[in-house]
């Protein structure tokens, strides 16, 4: 079973377990792959994660057994414990920068493109924002023949200078800012309007 994140979203368990693995190995390469209990601290730090979890070990166990089924994490014997590894960038066909951000977004959640270059110094050193926006945009306009989008820029915040970005890999994101909302409310009127306009028509063809 490989991974359609359009057909079958992360759930937030499997996503923080699997960007865990994502970072640990670029920034504790000689700790990887990792023991089943060093993943299970890296899943529960207090830094650098959003949100904060506390992960039981069988929350991880059953998290793991999920990625393992759509082969985006492989299990490797070492020499006193069995290790997890992740096999991301092969099954999603990214490279490893734009696997480098969505890996921080799935631990942080959604970030500006200065955000994410900021974030990302341990994992990948981007040479400017505009460099960060290049491989954010080309995840965005993802062929669906690839799989479709697995980021999306969110409409900017109130008050704020810039947008973020977020991952589609769990699913369209939940926004609640009062301008999206507004939008929202705007649609779900302008279609009331249209159906009622519809119903209108389908009446006068019938008399």
């Amino acid at each position: 079973m490989t991974f359609d994140p359009a057909l079958s979203p992360l759930s937030a368990e499997q996503a923080r377990v699997l960007a865990t693995l994502m970072e640990k190995q670029r920034t504790v390469p000689d700790s990887y792959p990792l023991t089943l209990n060093s993943l299970l601290a890296g899943c529960n730090q207090k830094t650098s994660r959003e949100p904060p979890m506390q992960l039981s070990e069988s929350d991880v166990l059953a998290a793991l057994d999920a990625l393992r089924e759509r082969s985006l994490v492989v299990e490797v014997s070492g020499q006193r414990a069995m290790r997890w590894e992740h096999n991301f960038e092969r099954v999603l066909g990214v490279p490893s920068q734009a696997a480098a951000l969505l890996g921080l977004l799935m631990l942080r959640g959604p970030q500006t493109a200065a955000e994410l270059r900021t974030n990302a110094e341990r994992w990948h050193r981007f040479a400017d924002t505009s460099s960060v926006e290049a491989f954010l945009h080309e995840l965005q306009e993802r062929s669906a023949e690839k799989g479709g989008p697995l980021v999306r820029l969110l409409p900017k915040a109130p008050g704020a200078r810039e947008a973020r970005w977020a991952q589609l890999l769990c699913g369209e994101p939940a926004v609640t800012s009062g301008t999206v909302m507004g939008s929202h409310n705007h649609f779900e009127t302008r279609l009331a309007a249209l159906e009622a306009r519809v119903a209108i028509l389908e009446t006068l063809l019938n008399q």
